[in-house]
């Protein structure tokens, strides 16, 4: 379906033929018509998906008809991550280039320079407000956001927020909002906490399920079955095979990935690390250079597993297993993304993990190649899941830790929109 047939208004159309956004994905096809309709919704739609326009353009349609409040908050959109606000932010910005919409973005572990801004859109009266859960209760504190005129609530990745444990910041907000509010949830998982979430703040909702995703068939997946103790030098084995450019390594826990980075660019391996500990400006800094190329490993937690936007990724590692077999699929998903459409991806299974990896192939419906280990590495355990295979696990940190042995390896300013005459070069 083109975008062109839907109820749009003319400047919302100029704005995507101007981004080149002409047909719609599955998941814009079956929620904007939903959107319009002014009805609460809930969504499951795996990132990648093109979920965020699926909520956005609906959202700045109805705000670009001025029958909303002027200088007051119109729409929340609420996220877990910082790096999904700021990637919201910049699609709204193009969206809105031929629309007076504004939005800000706020959200935490900022300098005073970029607290700054976030405090000084907020007084100039954003219309949309995209913003964590945390650093939002903190304005709303401080009487910098009033929620009473807000027409919009939006919760995305709502099941990662949950995993986040931000349920009770999620009802406080949801209380201060006006009775007409339309609520619009998009998840990527529909676990029954996140049924239980949508009983309470929605009202009547339509529901949209994407088929869960599976990997797509163009990434080519594979595992090394081997001791915690072989991974490094498996891993390092690889790197020296062939040139290692635009991977990402995912990992358990920070404590793994600042060890395992510090060890590959001992290597002399040009390996960053990307994880909750760090500062803001350093965040950005890493996935700036990682995006532009100036960085060839990206060793990370699961905080880039979802909702970021990373183009032409070559091979995704799993150093170690992930949380559950939709985060698998999250993980190399980072490998079939924009117009690479393919990639490798490699999952190191320790005897612990066993288990937990043959409740991957399970979930995939297919058993991933068993790639033979060089002799050279020493004996490797036999692939006997019904064995192998530490006890379960209880729920995940907020950034993606778990318990686990001890690792083997030694914006711009805001600005009020004004009318804009022709179209970004």
């Amino acid at each position: 379906m083109k975008f062109n047939e839907m109820k749009l208004e003319e400047c919302v159309l100029d704005g995507l033929d101007a981004m080149n956004f002409l047909e719609t994905t599955p998941v814009q096809e079956l929620t904007i018509p939903v959107i319009l309709e002014g009805k609460d919704i809930i969504a499951c739609a795996q990132t990648g998906t093109g979920k965020t326009a699926a909520y956005v353009l609906p959202v700045i349609n109805e705000l670009s008809k001025g029958l909303h409040p002027a200088n007051a908050t119109n729409a929340v959109i609420m996220v877990p991550t910082r790096e999904l606000a700021q990637q919201i932010d910049q699609q709204i910005e193009g969206f809105t280039y031929f629309v007076p919409v504004s939005a800000v973005a706020v959200y935490g572990g900022t300098n005073g320079e970029t607290w700054e801004q976030q405090r000084k859109g907020l007084e100039m009266g954003a219309d949309i407000v995209i913003a964590t859960p945390g650093r939002l209760l903190s304005y709303i504190k401080m009487g910098m956001v009033n929620l009473s005129q807000v027409s919009f609530f939006v919760l995305d990745e709502a099941d990662r927020m949950l995993d986040m444990g931000f349920y009770d910041d999620i009802m406080l907000m949801q209380k201060q909002l006006p009775a007409t509010c339309q609520t619009i949830m998009f998840s990527a998982t529909m676990p029954p906490k996140i049924r239980t979430l949508a009983n309470t703040i929605l009202k009547n909702p339509e529901e949209v399920k994407i088929a869960i995703s599976r990997p797509p068939e163009s990434i080519v997946q594979s595992a090394f079955v081997c001791y915690e103790s072989q991974k490094l030098r498996i891993l390092e084995n690889l790197f020296l095979e062939s040139k290692s450019q635009r991977v990402i390594i995912f990992s358990s826990s920070k404590l793994k990935v600042k060890e395992l980075t510090t060890t590959l660019k001992r290597m002399k391996f040009n390996a960053e690390a990307m994880h909750s500990d760090l500062e803001q400006t350093k965040r950005e800094e890493v996935m700036k250079n990682f995006k532009s190329g100036k960085i060839d490993i990206l060793v990370a937690t699961d905080v880039v597993a979802r909702g970021i936007d990373i183009n032409d990724i070559s091979l995704v590692i799993n150093y170690d297993i992930p949380h559950d077999p939709e985060d698998y699929v999250h993980r190399i998903g980072r490998t079939a993304r924009g117009t690479n459409g393919g990639g490798m991806a490699i999952t190191f299974v320790s005897v612990e993990e066993q288990r937990d990896f043959s409740q991957i192939e399970k979930f995939l419906e297919k058993e991933i190649t068993k790639t033979p280990i060089d002799p050279k590495f020493g004996a490797v355990p036999a692939y006997e899941p019904s064995k192998n295979g530490r006890m379960p696990r209880g729920n995940s940190s907020s950034n993606g830790n778990r318990k686990g042995g001890k690792p083997s390896f030694g914006k711009k300013p805001f600005k009020k929109p004004v009318n804009k005459t022709e179209k970004p070069q």
